[in-house]
């Protein structure tokens, strides 16, 4: 085979080369275009931005100087038709002198150019005379035209220019006066062009001899590098409204060359490393991954907290051993089921159904729920669940997560508090009758003592033999009623000390406070102490435990009666207050208060009051008022004190009114 010539040899080798090169150089040029160009277009666009910036300002000027014109052609049609005063007038001119403070001062001068109203004291004065106004006969029947007088300096002052405006005030066809509204032309640019604006661009206000009238240069003079020139054609008068921007024009090394020229250098050697990091780092995350999964299944082996996932219909999808030894199920047997679950009880199935139903419509409570699991074995064990959403990578959500606690332990452990807390109770109860057994003996003697002398006097009458039937029935009538009321009393104590298990039933306030007055009279019987009950008509029944709030009542009644011993006895008063409180914006309650007038409660002690084992006797076990918020919260109320404004102390507690049918037991 014959082989090419060399001079045909050597063309094609200079062609494979001359196309890299020739590519090479399109690059470079690419790359010394490309930041000339972005030079470019960012300066047009500033340049553009510029032009449509200072347009808006002229336009929002021009808005605000015809809205000024249209009020001020108002108030002249006012005028004209004699509807305002000058004093009247001169408010009005004010009123828009406050709003607008870019006018300076308006007047209003009738047709022969006498002042009649100004909302300045110094005559207004101007640098050219107004010259004479004159109309065309078409353009009188719709109104005269605004005219607009060379800025003149403002007087006491150098450089500050007005410009005035005057309208003309038409009645029938004639001039009847004119308004004349004169502007600082500083204040317009401070008002009228915004801060954003002002900030990046100086703008001027020029004449036509490109002399400076005003001018606004919040961020710096400018670089004279983007300008633009605006006429602003006042009725009568052609001004120029000037920008400048204070921006630098772009640099020619723009971020694109820099990164290109990195990239290009940097590509390579970027690549391998990223490449040998990659490689790395999926080493080390299946590394990690292998123990975090090692980690996470010896965690989830040790919990005992049963977990378990359902997808969006409520399909369970994993289960751990904590859950599956709880209900005593493998999870083989539970995992891709749907309800009824085989751990759910017979007898809770409709409860059961209700909560799936909220599940599925993501409306269960986040504190969590109580219900009942039946273990393989039939046995029923309460359990506390927390559902939660479960949400992918992506933040979908894709199913739902619970926590399962078995709370037959705690239960217990309630069961055990509750039987402790009322033999406390009861204790303090004891307590409290052996405070006021002497009291309660003295009580006791006075009706033992009547009923001696009511049945000794019949005695007498039937051995006289001088029986008046009328005489002899009162007398056994009285020694009745002290009968009964000695029997009433030892009822009473009885029934306040009795052990009984704690129930919730309707009760009546009103009978409850007057059942135990009694018992309140025997421990201010001693002391003196005035007691006064103002008890509401309208108190309603709440479901409650009757003892327990009698021995609430007979621990702040004491309470009061011992703060107020060392009291003189005109203010030894003790009030107990019973009302009803409820409304749309207030919890339906009833409010009980015991007042008392004694020495108060200071700060130091206020913040241990409740705390157990604190008191401020020399005897007792201060247990008394933490008893008392105990039976409070028990019936879901609260129990507080705050100071009485009178002096003393006002011991406050609420009980939820319920509705009547809800007759709980105690849990």
């Amino acid at each position: 085979m014959l082989k090419p010539p060399i001079t045909q040899r050597w063309s094609n080798q200079k062609w494979r080369w001359l196309i890299p090169i020739l590519l090479v150089m399109l690059f470079l040029t690419t790359l010394i275009w490309l930041p000339w160009q972005a030079q470019r277009m960012e300066a047009n666009e500033r340049q553009e931005q510029l032009i449509a910036d200072t347009l808006w300002v002229e336009q929002a000027i021009h808005f605000q100087l015809d809205r000024n014109e249209e009020i001020l052609r108002l108030l002249g049609k006012d005028i004209v038709q004699e509807q305002l005063s000058p004093a009247a007038a001169t408010d009005r001119f004010r009123q828009l002198l406050k709003s607008n403070y870019e006018i300076h001062r308006i007047d209003w001068f009738d047709a022969n150019d006498r002042l009649i109203s100004s909302t300045s004291d110094s005559p207004l004065l101007m640098a050219n005379k107004l010259p004479p106004l004159e109309f065309e006969s078409n353009f009188l029947a719709v109104n005269g035209r605004t005219r607009c007088l060379p800025p003149s300096i403002e007087p006491d002052t150098k450089n500050t220019y007005l410009l005035s405006c005057q309208i003309p005030l038409i009645k029938e066809n004639k001039l009847n006066g004119s308004i004349i509204i004169s502007y600082r032309l500083q204040g317009i640019l401070e008002e009228m062009a915004p801060w954003w604006f002002a900030q990046d661009n100086q703008i001027s206000v020029l004449n036509l001899d490109e002399k400076i009238l005003a001018d606004r240069a919040a961020g710096g003079v400018g670089k004279n590098i983007y300008t633009h020139n605006r006429a602003l054609e006042l009725p009568g008068l052609s001004l120029t409204l000037r920008t400048n921007s204070n921006k630098s024009e772009p640099k020619l090394l723009s971020n694109l060359l820099v990164l290109s020229v990195v990239l290009l250098s940097l590509g390579l050697i970027w690549s391998l490393i990223a490449l040998w990091r990659d490689i790395n780092r999926r080493l080390a995350a299946e590394g990690a991954l292998r123990k975090q999964v090692a980690f996470r299944t010896a965690m989830e082996n040790s919990l005992v907290t049963g977990l378990r996932a359902r997808d969006m219909e409520g399909r369970l999808t994993y289960v751990n051993p904590a859950f599956c030894k709880m209900v005593g199920h493998p999870a083989e047997d539970v995992i891709g089921r749907v309800p009824p679950m085989p751990y759910w009880a017979p007898e809770a199935f409709e409860e059961y159904q209700e909560r799936f139903s909220q599940m599925l419509s993501g409306s269960l409570p986040p504190e969590g729920f109580e219900t009942i699991y039946q273990r393989a074995n039939g046995e029923r064990f309460p359990v506390l669940i927390y559902e939660s959403a479960l949400v992918n990578e992506h933040g979908h959500q894709t199913g739902w997560m619970s926590s399962i606690l078995d709370i037959s332990e705690l239960k217990h452990a309630q069961e055990l508090t509750q039987q402790q807390q009322e033999k406390l109770h009861a204790s303090a109860r004891l307590a409290t009758m052996g405070e006021i057994a002497s009291m309660l003996a003295h009580e006791l003697n006075q009706p033992l003592a009547a009923i001696s002398s009511y049945t000794t006097g019949a005695i007498n009458l039937i051995q006289a033999g001088n029986i008046d039937s009328q005489l002899l029935q009162d007398a056994l009538q009285k020694a009745n009623n002290q009968a009964q009321r000695a029997g009433h009393i030892i009822r009473s104590v009885h029934e306040f000390v009795k052990k009984r298990e704690v129930s919730r039933e309707p009760v009546n306030l009103s009978a409850l406070i007057s059942s135990i007055m009694p018992l309140v009279d025997l421990q201010v019987q001693a002391t003196h102490v005035n007691v006064q009950c103002l008890l509401a008509e309208d108190l309603p029944e709440v479901l409650a435990d009757k003892v327990l709030l009698e021995q609430v009542l007979l621990n702040l009644t004491r309470n009061a009666v011992e703060a107020m011993l060392h009291c003189p006895p005109e203010q030894r008063v003790l009030r107990i207050v019973a009302r009803h409180e409820h409304g749309d914006d207030v919890s339906n309650n009833v409010v009980v208060e015991v007042i008392d007038r004694g020495h108060g409660i200071t700060d130091d002690i206020a913040k241990q009051l409740f705390s157990p084992f604190f008191s401020t006797k020399t005897s007792g076990m201060g247990m008394g008022l933490n008893i008392c918020r105990t039976a409070i919260e028990f019936h879901g109320g609260n129990l507080a004190h705050l100071d009485n404004p009178t002096g003393g102390t006002i011991f406050r507690f609420t009980l939820p009114v319920e509705p009547l049918q809800n007759n709980p037991d105690t849990p």
